[in-house]
């Protein structure tokens, strides 16, 4: 028997809970995992509180992330013993996912943990953290470099936001921080950020093309707030867009793209192919100071996940939400 919050639809509604059930009902796949640690993502407050279509099939075990221990395998390169990692493919959303004492997977979207990271490290990264990174390493491999200029995180007081600001910081970047909470500034400028600006600032309907300003943004927000992003790019900019929390529409114009050449880069963390999943931990490993990481993470209990998820889409949670499921 196992603990696992369960997400069930039927003529009684929509409803999430803490449940026990047997290890007869996890699903199919060649690696079954005794989970030490999940994470509470955006995605997984949709999932939790249904305000977003994510559960794609019901009963469903939410938790994007797990990091735990082998505990069977048929699969070639994982064995009883080892620590594994895993974020997206899919899971808490098509299969069980992470907010379970135990899981089964395929052993092709597992990576082992890194030597860097202990378990509850690795959870405190989980997808928004190692989201962050992909989109550090797209302004990368297109040319943003410190020297370029200022670079601009939106909704920044959030999981992925957060860990962009300290990465970028670190990285010698001039970090921006874009926030609708004037509270979070003092934590926002000890993750490195030099400027807090008010997210209305973008939020609403903005012109074609704006003052140029940002060489670089990572942008989890979507909608009017990246339309304006985009507008207020330097010559050849480029923006690494990865979330929706304002809303998944578009309202811009082609001129930034075409007057000014600046790129839109989009960033999947669901489905990115390992080798890029290996080299984000990699740096990860490098470039994230673990006293900054633990400084912006708070830990739960399984029990309280339901409730925290509620906070997190009411725009009450700040950084990384760690869930210890054993307590």
């Amino acid at each position: 028997m196992f603990k696992a919050i369960l997400i069930e639809k039927d003529n009684a509604g929509y409803r999430a809970g803490l449940t026990e059930m047997d290890d007869a009902r996890l699903p199919d796949g060649d690696v079954t995992v005794r989970v030490a640690y999940s994470s509470l993502n955006y995605k997984d407050g949709l999932a939790i509180t249904g305000k977003g279509p994510v559960v794609r099939s019901f009963p469903m075990v939410p938790g994007i992330d797990l990091v735990g221990t082998v505990e069977a395998s048929s699969h070639a390169a994982y064995q009883a013993g080892d620590t594994v990692v895993l974020n997206g493919w899919g899971v808490g959303e098509v299969h069980w996912g992470g907010l379970a004492q135990r899981a089964r997977l395929k052993g092709d979207w597992l990576v082992p943990l890194p030597a860097a990271f202990t378990p509850r490290q690795a959870m405190a990264i989980g997808t928004a953290g190692y989201t962050a990174m992909l989109c550090v390493l797209a302004l990368e491999r297109h040319g943003v470099t410190p020297d370029k200029g200022e670079i601009l995180v939106t909704g920044a007081a959030g999981g992925v936001g957060s860990v962009a600001v300290a990465l970028l910081a670190r990285l010698g970047y001039t970090v921006v921080a874009s926030t609708g909470r004037a509270a979070e500034a003092d934590y926002l400028k000890s993750l490195g950020a030099a400027e807090i600006i008010d997210r209305n600032l973008l939020s609403v309907p903005g012109k074609p093309l704006a003052r140029e300003r940002w060489a670089g943004a990572v942008d989890t927000v979507g909608s009017h707030t990246l339309a304006n992003v985009c507008a207020a790019m330097k010559y050849r900019g480029v923006v690494a867009a990865c979330g929706l929390a304002q809303g998944a529409d578009l309202p811009a114009t082609v001129m930034p793209f075409i007057l000014r050449g600046v790129t839109l880069a989009g960033v999947d963390s669901v489905y990115c192919p390992r080798p890029d999943r290996l080299e984000a931990w990699q740096r990860l490993a490098r470039d994230l100071d673990p006293a900054v990481l633990e400084s912006l993470t708070t830990e739960i209990g399984l029990d309280e996940a339901v409730a925290v998820a509620t906070e997190l889409m009411a725009g009450q949670v700040r950084g990384r939400v760690v869930v210890d499921v054993n307590r």
